[in-house]
């Protein structure tokens, strides 16, 4: 029951928007009227996409975060590199790890060919594809501000945990509930071996994943970050009390020691309502981070390159 209550809230993720008058502001039913139907033909593909590979919701959910963490969410994250370009998709954080790239691809091609021209930006197509990845059933009250455009950006660094909670736009509340996006999907060995093989780490940490990610070999072997990682739900913070964290970033939001994080874990350990609401806050939050309206950008013909 708590878990069905929670995928109905945890359905609003922000969006980002089309090129529309430059003192344009963003707006949840944009598409109503440039096209009706970009948004169920963008759940349909999303849909197809987790019906073939069940991982992918997490992926794309990812990618999207990703996007966003770096100079705010413009799709830049999309862009190949070029011989006078270098992006965001071989850096270090990204190359090799960040997956769904040709579903966006298949999302872009089926939403022009539905709404006759390209009037969908990339950056829009990721955070809708997040939001239909959280909730694919479940988005008859989702409400998204659109008109953000996409650009092109040079290579930046993602913030690490210990950085982020000094952001003044998100802070602790906003940090510890946009973690809870791993309560999908998986991580790769080479992500949580040092943690897992770590003398001051519990024994029982080393014996449940030791078997998937081997002292040595096994790179790119994958473990759950929580027990139901196709599920959305509260798993995740309830591990972190365990101490089981799959990585180090994660365990570091519950300490033990009492502190704003540590109340934030154990509070939405056990209240889904509380997650749900305070997710769907701070997704808004970060996807409201430096829009791009008006002529500060572009809509993509293809996601992977400029116009």
């Amino acid at each position: 029951m708590a878990s069905s209550h929670l995928q109905n809230v945890l359905v609003v993720v922000t969006m980002a928007s089309l090129m529309i008058p430059s003192h344009a502001t963003l707006i949840p039913h944009f598409y109503d009227k440039v096209c009706p139907q970009a948004l169920p033909v963008i759940k349909s593909v999303v849909q197809r996409a987790i019906n073939r590979e069940r991982r992918m919701g997490a992926s794309l959910l990812r990618l999207h975060f990703h996007d966003c963490f770096v100079n705010g969410c413009d799709g830049s994250v999309l862009l190949d590199d070029t011989r006078s370009f270098t992006g965001e998709k071989n850096a270090l954080p990204n190359k090799n790890s960040l997956r769904g790239f040709e579903v966006i691809d298949e999302i872009k091609a089926a939403v022009d060919k539905a709404c006759k021209h390209p009037v969908v930006s990339c950056a829009d197509i990721l955070a809708i594809a997040a939001r239909d990845s959280v909730a694919i059933k479940r988005c008859k009250k989702c409400k998204q501000r659109c008109c953000k455009q996409q650009h092109s950006c040079p290579i930046f660094q993602l913030l690490t945990a210990s950085f982020k909670f000094q952001v003044t736009w998100i802070g602790p509340q906003g940090l510890v509930a946009l973690s809870g996006g791993h309560t999908i999907g998986f991580a790769k060995c080479t992500t949580f071996r040092s943690r897992i093989y770590n003398a001051t780490n519990r024994p029982q940490l080393c014996s449940l994943f030791a078997e998937k990610c081997p002292r040595i070999g096994g790179d790119n072997n994958l473990a759950p970050f929580d027990p139901t990682p196709t599920t959305v739900d509260t798993m995740y913070y309830k591990e972190l009390m365990c101490k089981k964290g799959l990585l180090h970033s994660d365990q570091e939001l519950f300490k033990g020691s009492g502190g704003e994080s540590d109340r934030l874990v154990e509070l939405y350990s056990r209240n889904p309502f509380a997650f749900a609401q305070d997710f769907k806050a701070s997704m808004i939050k970060m996807g409201n981070m430096k829009p791009l309206t008006g002529n500060m950008g572009e809509i993509r013909g293809n996601c992977r390159r400029v116009n």
